[in-house]
């Protein structure tokens, strides 16, 4: 749902033309037109996107465009900020997350990130060397899960400084001196 929602931010929209853009943007993603088509209108029933008149271009059928309610983009700044915050190290959540972090101010974004650092930092104290008498090929995964935490929380420090540093051109963020 969240990158749904994203798209939504972008730019209205209609089921075709997100599920077009799902496609291309996550390939990864099986997203048909009635699958999104559904979604949209479970999304309308909680007030999360409102529909527009359907409109008729040239010869195709009318297409019901959707945009994001208020409501609907509260709940999205608070699943990007969930994602960020709690996404599990190497998780399909946390990078949907950081993949919209642009909705958040720059300020809270790169404080939830430097969290997230500190966080997974505290992670790769507490993960165990191979206890004595256990062969390394029986314990390859912890070797491979302290390299995956160990770049993700270089990665995430390396983006929050980015972003405080306007290194990243910034939604909603003015433009620093000599940009622009």
């Amino acid at each position: 749902m969240l990158p749904l929602l994203g798209l939504l931010v972008e730019r209205p929209s209609h089921a075709y033309g997100l599920a077009s853009h799902l496609r291309e943007r996550y390939g990864h993603l099986t997203a048909t037109r009635s699958t999104v088509t559904s979604l949209l209108k479970s999304l309308e029933r909680a007030g999360l996107v409102a529909s527009q008149q359907p409109e008729r271009v040239g010869n195709r059928p009318p297409r019901t465009v959707y945009e994001l309610t208020e409501a609907g983009r509260a709940d999205f700044r608070r699943k990007v900020e969930a994602g960020l915050d709690e996404g599990q190290a190497a998780s399909a959540d946390f990078v949907m997350a950081v993949a919209y972090a642009g909705i958040l101010p720059a300020d809270h974004a790169a404080s939830l990130l430097e969290a997230r650092a500190d966080r997974l930092d505290g992670e790769l104290a507490a993960l165990r060397d191979r206890p004595d008498g256990v062969a390394e090929a029986h314990m390859l995964e912890a070797a491979y899960w302290r390299t995956i935490v160990t770049a993700e929380a270089a990665w995430v420090r390396t983006l929050a400084s980015r972003i405080r540093s306007h290194d990243i051109d910034w939604p909603g963020t003015p433009a620093g001196p000599g940009e622009g």
